[in-house]
């Protein structure tokens, strides 16, 4: 598996408050980032793979929404997330 628990205390850890706050914004996002990232290199290699494009572009989204939320709250966690994660916004 791609994806371990440890791996995502890890996630939460470095972009959250600590590693049992999986709730934080930071730490959701960087974990959608991550599995982006990941189904990307899928879909590179798998083409045709249309359900996991689908879930892509649901994870693009839930993300988009996340980050949107965490820019009308408090502009500076959006801009230091972006910029840890090298986010384009």
């Amino acid at each position: 598996m791609y994806l371990t628990a440890e791996k995502k205390k890890d996630f939460f850890k470095e972009y959250g408050k600590s590693e049992f706050d999986t709730g934080s914004t930071e730490g959701q996002v960087a974990l959608f980032s991550f599995r982006i990232k990941h189904l990307t290199e899928h879909l590179k290699i798998n083409r045709k793979d249309h359900k996991t494009e689908r879930s892509l572009i649901l994870l693009v989204g839930k993300r988009r929404k996340l980050l949107d939320y965490l820019k009308k709250k408090d502009i500076e966690r959006y801009r230091a997330i972006i910029k840890k994660l090298g986010l384009r916004k």
